[in-house]
């Protein structure tokens, strides 16, 4: 037994002393370097979850969805609505269709299918973030319908958008009809 104790240390010692011969302290210092560089640019590409601020916003809920009548475009209800995750712009100083002033779109966006009760047809919604200001906080609206997991990034409303622009922070989203859906 201890004739197999020394030939395990005789064997280590030889692969550490082969292995401070063949690198250097500068070799690793190189080799954490390029992990902590790739890290760098991969780590704002990662999704991030904005579904914890719907329970700050008090269950997702725009602040006019309490009245009767038609939804109109400051309701979480109103049909082009049925994909939104965030802020609508309509209650930040836009439009359902427009960033408001200081802000600016986001370079890529998600499409949702929706289904508008007053013609029975479906149509396409491109939802954009607006971006470059702070988050408004007003007409929080949480609705994922036909949303998808997060590895469908492009039908997937849990992401902050505004990552592919200069300011990656998010303001408010606006909801562009694109199409009618066949």
């Amino acid at each position: 037994m201890n004739a197999l104790w020394n030939w395990l240390d005789r064997a280590a010692e030889r692969r550490a002393r082969r292995l401070a011969q063949t690198t250097s302290r500068r070799s690793l210092l190189v080799g954490v370097g390029k992990t902590l560089v790739a890290s760098a640019f991969t780590l704002p590409v990662l999704p991030f979850d904005r579904t914890g601020q719907a329970l700050a916003a008090g269950g997702g809920h725009g602040a006019a969805a309490k009245k009767k009548g038609a939804p109109t475009d400051t309701d979480c209800d109103y049909w082009r609505y049925c994909s939104v995750d965030g802020f609508l712009c309509s209650c930040c100083g836009g439009s359902a269709t427009s960033c408001p002033p200081g802000s600016t779109a986001s370079k890529v966006a998600w499409v949702g299918t929706c289904l508008n009760p007053a013609d029975g047809k479906n149509y396409l919604v491109s939802y954009t973030d607006c971006c470059g200001r702070t988050p408004c906080g007003s007409c929080f609206c949480n609705t994922n319908h036909g949303d998808r997991p997060g590895y469908r990034l492009g039908v997937h409303n849990d992401v902050n958008w505004c990552m592919a622009n200069d300011s990656s922070v998010y303001h408010c989203t606006v909801s562009v009809i694109v199409g009618v859906a066949d």
